[in-house]
């Protein structure tokens, strides 16, 4: 006599077995994938906030090295504001003229621009004008560099060799030149969370 075949399927213990299994390791690998993700968000984070220094620095570097030695005439005035102007007074940190403006649409201007370093809040802005000699119906173009920044501190390098804090150096006896350029400058960034940045610049003579 035959007896009858045993069924091959699973018991409920081993289905129960199989799913606790299959969320444990469910789980796990989810855990795992979302500290890659964001590891990955962070490490992006800080790739473009190193962009966005290495950026900022770049176009200091720019600007110094291709300073001009040219004055531009104060708004409806007759007087002159030098080639190269940083006193601390007028919340500017730093106002110049640079030679190198490209121009790839042919437009009916020169290669001479000036520029300004603004700390707006948290913010180093850079204003610029399509015209040297400016008025009053000449907006400049704001384009801000950096965020999370404390403050912007430049010295200059004179022909003496001697550093000074502003710029042109208030020598006794003798008026400012407006055309004068210092040697070398040292711009230090002060920025919030990652502390003082330094850079050297050697100005075109």
């Amino acid at each position: 006599m035959r007896l009858p075949a045993r069924n091959s399927g699973f018991t409920l213990v081993e289905v129960l077995v199989a799913m606790a299994v299959f969320a444990l390791m469910s789980a796990l690998a989810y855990g795992a994938l979302g500290r890659t993700i964001a590891s990955s968000e962070i490490l992006s984070d800080r790739m473009g906030r190193l962009q966005s220094i290495q950026r900022t620095m770049r176009q200091l570097d720019q600007d110094f090295t291709q300073l001009a030695p040219r004055p531009i005439r104060k708004d409806l005035a007759d007087t002159y504001s030098p080639a190269l102007e940083a006193d601390g007074l007028t919340g500017v940190a730093l106002e110049l003229t640079r030679a190198g403006w490209s121009n790839p649409n042919v437009l009916p201007r020169g290669t001479l621009q000036r520029v300004a370093y603004v700390v707006e809040g948290e913010e180093l802005r850079r204003y610029y004008w399509h015209v040297l000699d400016r008025t009053y119906s000449n907006e400049p173009v704001i384009v801000t560099l950096l965020d999370g920044i404390d403050s912007i501190a430049v010295r200059y390098l004179m022909g003496n060799g001697e550093w000074s804090d502003q710029w042109p150096p208030q020598l006794q006896g003798a008026a400012p030149d407006l055309r004068q350029r210092p040697r070398a400058v040292e711009v230090v960034l002060s920025l919030i969370n990652e502390g003082e940045i330094s850079r050297l610049i050697e100005v075109a003579p």
